[in-house]
C-alpha cells in the first residue's frame, strides 16, 4: 500500500512540473539545442562519428532533466546559429560569447564559463608571443565569426599588419598549423590547452589575454520565460555540484568554480 502510495505521488509530482515546464519549448517536451558539433572539448563527435560529447552536451542534458525535457541537439554551422534562433529552428544556442552587441539582439542566460584568448603555435615552430602585437607578419588562423575573429580585427585596426584566415570549423585551423600553411592561432583557452593537451605537446598556448570573456546561453530576444527557467536550473546545477563535476569529467580542472553566479 505504502509502495503505490509512493508511485501515486511521484506521477503526479512528474505530472506537475511537466504542466509547469508547458509552452517554454518550440516541441512540447523537448529543448531543442543548436550547437556547432566541431568545437572539441565544448562540443564533438564520438569515435563513433555520430554521438556529440563535450561539456556542452552533458550541461544541456543536465539542464532538460531539471527542467523535466528531452533533449534533441541540432548540429549547426556556426557563423548562423544566433541566426537559427531567430527562425526558431531550435530553444537555445549554446557555447555564446556574452557581448553587449549580442545581447541587444538575443536573451542570454547568466554565464556558465569564463575564458581567454590565446594565441597557439606548433611547439618546435620557435615563435615567441610577448604580447598580440608580436604578430607583425605571421600567418594567423581563426574561425570565423567567433571572439577571435573580433580579436583579429581589432589588432588590424590598430595598423598591425600581418595576415589571416578565417575557417568554418577550428579544427581545420589546427589541421592547417600543423601542415605549416599558418603560424599562429587564435582561440579560447578552452579550446587550445585541449588540443595542447590531447596532442602530446604537438600545439602549445604562448600568449594568453586576461579572463575577460563568459560564455552562455543565448536564446531569441523576448524568450524570457525559458531564459528564467534555465537560469533557474543553471543556478541548481552549480549549487549542487554538477557543473564542478561536469567539468573536471571533460576538461580534468575546474574552470566554473570563478564563475560569479
Amino acid at each position: 500500500m505504502r509502495f503505490s502510495v509512493i508511485i501515486l505521488l511521484a506521477a503526479l509530482f512528474i505530472s506537475c512540473y511537466a504542466k509547469q515546464n508547458q509552452g517554454l519549448t518550440i516541441t512540447e517536451g523537448v529543448l531543442s539545442v543548436g550547437v556547432e558539433i566541431g568545437y572539441p572539448p565544448m562540443e564533438y563527435f564520438d569515435v563513433d562519428g555520430v554521438t556529440p560529447i563535450g561539456f556542452d552536451i552533458e550541461l544541456t542534458k543536465a539542464l532538460a532533466e531539471k527542467l523535466g525535457l528531452k533533449v534533441n541537439y541540432i548540429d549547426t554551422a556556426w557563423e548562423g546559429i544566433l541566426a537559427g534562433l531567430d527562425a526558431k529552428r531550435y530553444d537555445i544556442a549554446v557555447n555564446i560569447t556574452i557581448l553587449e552587441e549580442r545581447q541587444k539582439k538575443f536573451n542570454f542566460t547568466k554565464p556558465y564559463i569564463d575564458s581567454s584568448m590565446t594565441i597557439a603555435a606548433l611547439k618546435d615552430s620557435q615563435i615567441k608571443i610577448d604580447k598580440p602585437q608580436d604578430i607583425i607578419g605571421l600567418r594567423i588562423a581563426y574561425q570565423g565569426d567567433t571572439t577571435a575573429q573580433f580579436f583579429t580585427e581589432k589588432l588590424k585596426n590598430q595598423g598591425l599588419i600581418f595576415t589571416s584566415f578565417s575557417y568554418d570549423k577550428i579544427t581545420n585551423c589546427f589541421d592547417d598549423l600543423l601542415l605549416g600553411r599558418v603560424d599562429l592561432i587564435a582561440a579560447d583557452n578552452i579550446v587550445t590547452f585541449n588540443y595542447a593537451q590531447k596532442t602530446d605537446g604537438v600545439f602549445e598556448v604562448i600568449w594568453q589575454g586576461s579572463s575577460d570573456e563568459y560564455i552562455g546561453i543565448a536564446l531569441k530576444k523576448g524568450n524570457d520565460a525559458l531564459t528564467l527557467a534555465l537560469n533557474n536550473a543553471l543556478e541548481e546545477l552549480f549549487k549542487n555540484g554538477t557543473m564542478l563535476e561536469i567539468s573536471l569529467n571533460i576538461f580534468n580542472s575546474d574552470l566554473v568554480s570563478s564563475v560569479k553566479y
